[in-house]
């Protein structure tokens, strides 16, 4: 059966950590492939927030 699992994060060092974390759980067999994206938008006060997510595919 195939799975997915999402992530968002507004740093890109919590998304690696979760990831990271998630990963640990599977086997490198499982895995069958990650997408990454990154989001930038401006504030009406010049504020930038920035939005990293992944989504990883694998087999359960």
């Amino acid at each position: 059966m195939v799975q997915v699992k999402l992530f968002d994060c507004e740093h890109e060092k919590d998304l690696e950590e979760s990831m990271n974390r998630f990963l640990q759980k599977i086997g490198e067999d499982q895995i069958i492939d990650i997408k990454y994206n990154v989001a930038a938008m401006v504030e009406p006060d010049d504020e930038q927030i920035y939005c990293f997510s992944a989504m990883i595919l694998y087999s359960k």
